[in-house]
């Protein structure tokens, strides 16, 4: 590959892609609404992927397109569908006009819904329960038939990726820590979430470009093999911070229901399905990717939420958002911030 095209390039993982492709000396198409500062072997197409000509502009001559861009859950519902489906069935009609014959498709495990199999497999049906699982749903069916008009389609399925540059809602967890309270889970916190290191997760798309067509063209979910309780994790970081607190448990009926109330009346950045997903075991099976792709992911959910907290700490004078525009953005807690005062 000696020029890719991706879409949503000032995202957290868009810029890291980028840097990372431009390191290895490829040529970058960068597409995004915000502007992508110039640098050597970087191109900058500032647009939506909505729209066609900004598209069909930086497509022109490229080996490969990587399709990052999508609007977060907690975008309105309009939106979400609009920027994630509607921009994905632009980029792979824009794909084709200019003969771009690899696409790497970054979806999200949302496609599951809150599966009773866990590990989940990539054979798993799809059963989103929110507006962004099907927003992200529709768009891997548009991707498949793509794949099946002849170009060759990676679909990666990853979980929740956090390190350097992600804040959205982890900001509020580094900010409790480094305040030195106690941070709340719900119920005992036994639960096993799974996350990614977003180093692996660049890696997986640079490992799915390289990579022969026979083993590109597949569906990959792409996660951290090591990976501990809820409790677990997050008690990782108040230790690393070092000022003695603990996790503690809230019940969790209670806690759910005040949360559910709060997110009706937009008070609360935790949205329906990360609530009830906090609740029960969440991860997939990596086994696919490991035997098919050759991919195996370095960090742990430890290391992850620790790398993102180092940059956070260096990094917190940014203003949250109040509506989580971007996850490079501290999310606003909202009524979520005044529960302080009792841990």
């Amino acid at each position: 590959m000696t020029t890719v095209a991706v879409t949503g390039a000032a995202g957290v993982l868009g810029s890291e892609l980028t840097r990372r492709l431009l390191s290895d000396g490829v040529r970058v198409h960068a597409v995004d609404l915000r502007a992508v500062p110039a640098v050597p072997g970087l191109v900058p197409h500032v647009g939506d992927v909505r729209d066609s000509r900004v598209v069909a502009g930086a497509f022109d001559g490229v080996d490969a397109v990587v399709h990052c861009a999508a609007a977060l859950p907690s975008y309105p519902e309009g939106e979400i569908r609009s920027v994630i489906a509607d921009g994905t069935a632009n980029v792979l009609s824009s794909a084709r006009a200019a003969r771009v014959s690899r696409i790497v498709h970054v979806s999200s495990t949302s496609v599951y819904g809150l599966p009773q199999v866990v590990p989940t497999p990539e054979s798993h049906p799809r059963a989103p329960v929110d507006v962004y699982g099907r927003a992200k749903a529709e768009a891997e069916e548009l991707a498949e038939q793509h794949r099946q008009g002849g170009a060759c389609v990676t679909i990666l399925r990853p979980k929740t990726f956090l390190g350097v540059g992600r804040m959205g809602l982890f900001a509020m967890l580094f900010e409790w820590a480094d305040e030195g309270r106690h941070f709340p889970v719900l119920g005992r916190g036994d639960v096993r979430i799974q996350m990614l290191g977003l180093d692996d997760l660049v890696e997986a798309v640079c490992t799915s470009l390289r990579a022969s067509e026979t083993a590109a063209n597949d569906t990959y979910n792409i996660a951290a093999s090591s990976f501990g309780t809820l409790r677990e994790d997050f008690q990782s970081v108040l230790d690393h911070v070092g000022h003695g607190k603990r996790v503690i448990s809230v019940p969790a009926r209670p806690a759910v229901a005040v949360l559910e109330y709060l997110e009706r009346w937009k008070l609360s950045p935790v949205y329906g399905r990360l609530l009830h997903k906090l609740l029960a075991d969440s991860y997939v099976s990596t086994e696919h990717a490991r035997h098919r792709l050759n991919f195996e992911p370095r960090l742990s959910n430890e290391d992850a939420l620790l790398r993102a907290f180092d940059w956070w700490r260096a990094n917190r004078t940014v203003r949250p958002a109040r509506r989580g525009v971007t996850s490079s953005e501290p999310w606003s807690q909202g009524a979520l911030k005044l529960a302080k005062v009792f841990f």
